[in-house]
């Protein structure tokens, strides 16, 4: 019975020391360990005005903000689908095609995510901040699509309206 014992207790041991070295090596990111949220999905349209209608009359969607360039044109619309993920609709142009072009993670340290995606070997952007007051860096992934990373400040646009 002694050696039922030890060969139990010694497989049981192996097991729980297998798995923490296999979680000690796995994934730079483990999933759901709140670093990250999806924030948003950037969508390219070809009439800006009639989409934002269509998310609001259509889906129920309303507008949270909308973002003007330098000269006054809409850049930018925010329409909220809970309280902290949003649809981002720009108008499509030669550079940005109608479709989705980006989707976005809100992040809560930007220095420390950049920091750590560099050093994985990720293709980061420099950090820079936006229209909105947002904190932003972009990923391009290995096939070229766009993750806009996002810290944001109380005093952004989007801080205002996300709802913790």
């Amino acid at each position: 019975m002694r050696g039922l014992y030890l060969f139990v207790g010694g497989a049981v041991f192996g097991f729980a020391v297998q798995l923490a070295v296999a979680q000690s090596q796995g994934s730079a990111v483990a999933p759901g360990d709140g670093e990250f949220k999806l924030n948003h999905v950037g969508i390219s349209v070809p009439d800006l005005e009639e989409a934002v209608s269509y998310y609001e009359a259509t889906l129920g969607f309303p507008e949270a903000f909308r973002v003007t360039n330098p000269a006054g044109e809409t850049a930018l619309v925010y329409m909220q689908i809970s309280a902290d993920t949003f649809v981002e609709l720009q108008p499509e142009n030669e550079n940005r095609p109608a479709g989705i072009n980006h989707f976005g993670l809100q992040v809560a340290n930007m220095e420390a995510v950049r920091e750590r995606f560099v050093g994985l070997g990720a293709d980061v952007s420099e950090i820079r901040s936006g229209g909105t007051k947002a904190i932003l860096s972009n990923v391009t992934e290995l096939n070229g699509h766009r993750i806009e990373l996002s810290e944001y400040p109380a005093d952004s646009l989007q801080g205002k309206f996300l709802q913790y």
